[in-house]
């Protein structure tokens, strides 16, 4: 099982650092933009939209990273509260409850993302991008989060440890 922990969590912070290039890029761009518009009066035309789906991958693609970090925003009031045995199904209930409203989001993602690639959709700017290249990477970040969330499942179900909100393991 340890293994499969270690894989996951790898994948996970792969796509952390595929999110960390994505940023590069968009401030990249966005300082390339700049020396268009000052220097020589024109533009790519594209900024907005490269930088929505950026906006868009990093955030999905660093989702499985951030809660395995402890840095994605949760509501602790009850569960700082509680420990032990009651903690433990508490912290299943909420995984359990997350890992349906996110297979739910997935499904619509995904069928999203098929019925782009099915038609060959493309964006309607002057770089025509299709559609299915920056939700490709959104399904990825989801697909990889709930794959993170069901090995967390796991983990708590064994007695492994308990991921805190400022970050490390309880």
């Amino acid at each position: 099982m340890q293994v499969f922990q270690n894989f996951v969590f790898g994948m996970s912070r792969l796509a952390g650092y595929a999110s960390a290039v994505i940023l590069v890029g968009m401030v990249g761009h966005i300082l390339f933009e700049i020396l268009l518009r000052t220097f020589f009066n024109t533009s790519t035309y594209v900024l907005d939209e490269f930088v929505g789906y950026g906006v868009a991958a990093m955030t999905f693609l660093a989702l499985g990273y951030s809660m395995q970090e402890g840095a994605l925003i949760r509501v602790n009031i009850l569960l700082i509260r509680t420990h032990g045995a009651f903690r433990r199904g508490l912290e299943l209930i909420c995984i359990f409850s997350t890992l349906v409203l996110g297979c739910y989001v997935f499904y619509y993602f995904w069928r999203n993302w098929k019925r782009d690639w099915d038609r060959g959709a493309v964006s309607e700017s002057i770089a025509e991008i299709p559609m299915w290249i920056p939700e490709g990477l959104v399904v990825i970040g989801m697909a990889l989060f709930i794959i993170q969330l069901f090995a967390y499942f796991v983990r708590v179900v064994t007695g492994g440890e308990i991921i805190t909100s400022g970050g490390g393991e309880e």
